[in-house]
């Protein structure tokens, strides 16, 4: 792989980390539109269901095995029900902690989920240990999320105390 391309996927990993915010205040409001945070979940999944399948077809992607999906082994379709959850304590949680409150705690548990993966290889994932410098980097990583956290009161709540 070039460095180039390599770039080039660092770059989109770091998009797809910056849309989450976004999607996620824009969520947390259209949950408080629509009377509740679940309403706005399932709305942003039908949104993605409109958006995904025109591209699908336009891709003309071949239809998925019939013999894959009656055997494919039901931890490998958990991944919907980890997005609802994902959506809905975003939803209900962003206006509370803040979009960098919110975002800094959801990283955390992803590093620290993310070590888990790697290490014990899970889910078909190519086993990468846990070594002293990967686990620095997550102590210094959540400490960064700490920071973000626990060092700014809220604008308000400064204004209204002064």
């Amino acid at each position: 792989m070039t460095t180039l391309h390599w770039l080039g996927l660092l770059a989109l990993a770091v998009i797809a980390g910056a849309v989450v915010p976004f999607q996620s205040a824009i969520n947390a409001n259209l949950g408080r539109g629509l009377g509740h945070p679940l309403w706005a979940t399932l709305a942003s999944l039908l949104v993605s269901i409109i958006v995904l399948l025109p591209v699908m077809v336009a891709l003309r992607l071949p239809l998925p095995s019939l013999a894959f999906i009656s055997k494919a082994p039901l931890w490998m379709w958990a991944g919907g029900a980890f997005g609802v959850c994902f959506i809905s304590l975003a939803l209900m949680l962003l206006p509370k902690l803040g979009a960098s409150g919110f975002i800094a705690l959801a990283m955390a548990g992803q590093i620290l989920a993310s070590l888990l993966l790697d290490h014990f290889g899970l889910f078909g994932l190519v086993e990468r240990q846990l070594n002293t410098p990967r686990v620095l980097g997550a102590v210094l990583l959540i400490g960064g999320v700490a920071l973000i956290q626990f060092s700014a009161a809220p604008a308000r709540a400064l204004a209204t105390a002064s």
